[in-house]
């Protein structure tokens, strides 16, 4: 499996825990009185897996976002004895500009 993709199933899962570890404790503080409407409810389940798969998609978007800022890129020249070539030395070219004729 390419690293990126590995990487990528890693911030998921890591992402859908942190979801996990959130909607358990904005029940587990009653935030909004939302423990009492999803254990109330008769279709309280699925309030509770939106919440779960919502905030999942939200906190892996966020989690692989800062994975990839993370990453460190190396811009050094890889192999080979090559001397730098001077590019920023000036040049006088000769230009001629067409005559306008009025």
């Amino acid at each position: 499996m390419p690293r990126l993709v590995r990487l990528y199933i890693k911030q998921v899962l890591i992402g859908f825990g942190l979801s996990a570890v959130f909607v358990s404790a904005l029940l587990y503080t009653n935030v909004g009185n939302l423990w009492h409407l999803i254990s109330t409810s008769d279709i309280g389940w699925i309030a509770l897996i939106m919440l779960f798969m919502f905030n999942g998609i939200v906190f892996a978007g966020v989690q692989f976002a800062i994975a990839v800022m993370r990453m460190e890129h190396d811009d050094t020249p890889k192999g080979g004895t090559r001397v730098p070539v001077a590019t920023d030395i000036p040049v006088k070219v000769e230009t001629v500009a067409p005559r306008r004729h009025s």
